[in-house]
């Protein structure tokens, strides 16, 4: 009897071990390509992460990618939270932030994944379409702006406080609180819908909901909506934000965008990392018209005769 209980245990054993050589994913249910996670996301990157996300669970149909957008402020409170693994924002953690959660044992990388930017919108009908960053800065700052050619009030809108477009403000206008002009709206393309209906409205925007001009929707906003070209200083020129003139800087209010994980380095949610750094996501973020962090970019400078 004992020696068929042990030839019993040996066999179950000996198949065990040749299931797992034949196929390694039978016993393990997260790997770079196959799970479920869930990511945090800022709003302003949206459009892009709705085609990524798309595009990983094509190449790889056993995991599953489910996006939760929210400000940027939220998204940090719930990586510290340990309520969520990956999340991305418009910036890397403080040394402080890095330096807790060294005491806590909890290892994080960081990767910079693209450069975008914030948009300034305004109604089609609004003729007052440069501004420049000390102007903005003023605008944001104090009370009582006015448009230089109607002489109204100008009403500047972005999406929800603790945001990435609310933090940046915050931080160009070196206050902590902001001027009586500026309201908070809930999203985006709430931001986007009050600007086409408002004309004394900026409208201030994740570069990413406008500037993939070969998506339908971007289309459609961009019919009801004109950004505004924005100069580093009073008298200067100003550029709107595309892919090269964030990437020379020449467009100021340019940004950064990180993804920042603390996942299994064979699981999922790193694998979601590699895909974003990788050759196909740093393609789709080139053709989302913002500028990949891990790919060589390529400038064309037209001249005219």
């Amino acid at each position: 009897m004992r020696i068929k209980i042990i030839l019993g245990l040996l066999g179950i054993l000996s198949l065990t071990a040749c299931e797992t050589h034949e196929n390694p994913l039978a016993y393990q249910s997260d790997t770079h390509g196959r799970g479920n996670i869930e990511v945090y996301l800022e709003d302003s990157y949206k459009p892009l992460f709705t085609t990524s996300i798309y595009t990983f669970q094509s190449l790889f149909p056993k995991a599953t990618v489910k996006p939760t957008y929210l400000p940027e402020g939220d998204i940090v409170k719930a990586f510290f939270d340990n309520k969520v693994k990956t999340i991305c924002i418009s910036r890397d953690f403080t040394d402080k932030e890095k330096k807790y959660l060294k005491s806590q044992n909890v290892q994080v990388q960081s990767d910079l994944i693209a450069y975008d930017a914030v948009a300034l919108i305004i109604h089609p009908d609004n003729t007052d379409s440069t501004i420049s960053v000390d102007q903005l800065k003023a605008w944001i700052s104090s009370d009582g702006a006015t448009w230089k050619r109607s002489g109204k009030p100008v009403k500047i809108v972005f999406d929800k406080v603790n945001s990435a477009n609310f933090n940046y403000l915050t931080k160009l206008s070196g206050k902590s609180t902001l001027s009586k002009n500026v309201y908070a709206l809930n999203s985006n393309e709430q931001v986007i819908d009050y600007v086409k209906h408002n004309k004394q409205a900026i409208g201030v925007i994740g570069v990413n909901w406008i500037s993939d001009q070969e998506d339908f929707e971007v289309m459609n906003f961009l019919d009801s909506v004109k950004v505004m070209h924005v100069s580093h200083h009073d008298g200067e020129e100003g550029f709107q934000p595309f892919a090269g003139t964030i990437w020379t800087k020449e467009y100021p209010l340019h940004r950064e965008m990180w993804m920042i994980n603390k996942g299994n380095r064979s699981g999922l949610n790193t694998g979601f990392v590699l895909f974003m750094i990788g050759e196909k996501g740093q393609l789709i973020i080139q053709k989302s018209e913002l500028v990949p962090a891990k790919a060589p970019v390529r400038l064309i400078q037209l001249t005219t005769q």
